[in-house]
């Protein structure tokens, strides 16, 4: 007796056959790197840069904050942070990460203070380690650009590949200018953002 497998029925098993090697490699495709975004923001700028990554991109949003708070007094931030700089000395941190090595792609998020890296962000990178990671700076500052603080980040992440960072002009906290980034402001970061995000290949 010879088996017969009727035409209808082989359709449908080649059917099913193509439908799942299509899902597979759908999956594949969109299976997307870990991500972590970390930010440290006094006034709410850099914190709004971080917000509009996350809304691009997907990932983990995590606050950069030190044990001893710095002092609400801007003046006295200033002095203290000149000092730290000039002493090497790294703030302990409050913030905490979980399974770091999980993560694929880090972004930092910082201000720059005395056109420099801040020294909490000197923490986390003296911290935490980022070898074989993908690492991306950005950064809000009161209109004087980055300073040394992006060639900061290649130097403290020796194992990373750093992409190139972004920088837009946010509050200043000496003018009494705090968080700037909102409104009519907001939706021309979101724009800049995304184009930067196209130029370094992480959104099409």
């Amino acid at each position: 007796m010879t088996n017969t497998i009727k035409p209808g029925l082989l359709l449908l098993v080649f059917i099913c056959m193509l439908s799942g090697c299509s899902n597979g490699q759908s999956s594949a495709n969109k299976l997307p790197k870990k991500t972590l975004i970390v930010y440290l923001s006094r006034t709410g700028n850099t914190k709004a840069i971080a917000a509009i990554i996350q809304k691009q991109v997907g990932g983990h949003l995590v606050a950069l904050e030190t044990q001893q708070p710095y002092p609400a007094n801007y003046q006295a931030t200033v002095q203290q942070v000149a000092h730290e700089n000039e002493t090497g000395f790294l703030p302990p941190l409050k913030t905490t990460i979980d399974s770091l090595q999980t993560y694929e792609v880090v972004f930092l998020g910082f201000p720059t203070w005395g056109m420099k890296l801040p020294p909490p962000m000197k923490s986390f990178l003296h911290q935490y380690d980022l070898n074989g990671k993908t690492v991306i700076p950005f950064n809000t500052n009161g209109g004087y650009g980055v300073g040394s603080s992006f060639e900061t980040i290649k130097q403290l992440c020796p194992g990373s590949t750093v992409l190139d960072g972004f920088s837009l002009e946010g509050g200043s906290e000496r003018d009494d200018k705090l968080l700037v980034i909102r409104n009519e402001k907001g939706v021309a970061a979101e724009k800049a953002v995304t184009g930067w995000l196209k130029k370094i290949r992480l959104v099409q």
